[in-house]
C-alpha cells in the first residue's frame, strides 16, 4: 500500500499526466490538478481520509523545476515522472489539433523540445517513472493500480511481453531475455501462419532440445527475486522476451512463464506485442 502523504504526478505534456490522476482518484485518492506548490502547506493541514495527489506541470502558475525539487524534499512526496518518446507526442498534437504549453506561437515540435529540456533532470529524481511510449490507457491504469492501490496486501504484478527485436525492445523493461537461439517455426512452411498460442507451434519449439533447459533454468532465476521485489516494496515488474519477429518463440515462451507464475499464484499481464491479430 502507498504510504506517503503526497504524492506529485508531474512529466511531459501530452504524455498522460492527466490519465493517471484520473486512475489514482478511481482508486480513493484525492486529485488536484495543475496545482500551485505555494498552496501545499494549506492543502496539508486539512485533515483528509484519503491519501492526496496533485498534477503540477509546465503549465502550473509559477512552475520551476527547482521549486518542485524543493517541495518534494521538504513534503517528504512521492514523486512520479510522466514520459513519452517525442515523435509520439508529436503525432498526439497533431491528432488533436491541441497547442503545446510551451508552443503557443511555434511548432509543437518546439515546445516538446524546450520542455523536455526544462523537465528532463526530474526524470533521475523521480521514484517512479511511467514510459507511456508504447502504452494505451487500459496499461496506463493497470500500471498505477498496481502502485497505487489502496490495500493492505503489497504483491509483486507481473507483466510479460513478447516481442520481435527487428521492432525493438519495449521500453521500460526490467528484464529482457532473447530466445533467438531456438529453432525458428517461421521456416516450417506449416507453422508459418500460426503464432505461439497454437499448439503445433509449442510442440514444435518442445522439440529443441535447449528450450526445456532454459526455461527451467530462467524459472529458476526469477523465483528467488520474486521475494526479494516484495521485500523491497517493488510492486511492478516487467520482464520482456524476445525473437526475431515477436510471433512465435517469445509468444510461447510467455504463455509458458504466466502458465508457471500462476502456480506461484502471482498476479501476471500478458502483452503480445508484436503478434498478429
Amino acid at each position: 500500500m502507498f504510504k506517503n502523504k503526497l504524492l506529485i504526478v508531474t512529466g511531459l505534456s501530452g504524455a498522460g499526466m492527466s490519465s493517471a490522476l484520473k486512475a489514482l482518484e478511481d482508486n480513493g485518492y484525492e486529485v488536484l490538478d495543475n496545482f500551485p506548490l505555494v498552496l501545499i502547506d494549506d492543502l496539508l493541514k486539512e485533515k483528509s481520509d484519503k491519501p492526496i495527489a496533485i498534477g503540477v506541470d509546465s503549465r502550473t502558475r509559477n512552475f520551476s523545476v527547482a521549486k518542485l525539487n524543493k517541495a518534494v524534499k521538504n513534503y517528504n512526496a512521492y514523486l512520479v515522472f510522466i514520459t513519452c518518446k517525442h515523435s509520439i507526442l508529436q503525432k498526439r498534437y497533431t491528432e488533436t489539433r491541441r497547442k503545446h504549453p510551451l508552443a503557443q506561437d511555434r511548432p509543437v515540435g518546439d515546445g516538446i523540445t524546450k520542455e523536455a529540456e526544462m523537465m528532463g533532470s526530474l526524470i533521475n529524481k523521480a521514484d517512479l517513472v511511467i514510459d507511456t511510449t508504447e502504452l494505451n490507457i487500459h496499461d496506463m491504469r493497470r500500471t498505477i493500480e498496481e502502485n497505487f492501490a489502496r490495500d493492505n496486501a503489497q504483491r509483486l504484478a507481473i507483466s510479460l511481453i513478447s516481442f520481435g527485436f527487428r521492432n525493438g525492445v519495449p521500453r521500460g523493461a526490467d528484464i529482457v531475455m532473447d530466445v533467438r537461439f531456438l529453432k525458428n517455426p517461421h521456416w516450417d512452411k506449416k507453422l508459418k501462419p500460426l503464432t505461439g498460442q497454437s499448439k503445433e507451434v509449442g510442440e514444435y519449439i518442445e522439440t529443441d532440445e535447449s528450450f526445456a533447459p532454459f526455461i527451467e533454468n530462467f524459472q529458476n532465476l526469477i523465483e528467488p527475486l520474486l521475494e526479494r521485489y516484495n521485500h523491497e516494496g517493488k510492486s511492478y515488474l516487467t520482464i520482456a522476451i524476445g525473437c526475431t519477429g515477436g510471433k512465435h518463440r517469445s509468444v510461447y515462451s510467455v504463455e509458458c512463464l504466466q502458465k508457471w507464475l500462476k502456480t506461484l499464484k502471482v498476479k501476471t499481464h500478458v502483452k503480445h506485442r508484436d503478434m498478429p491479430v
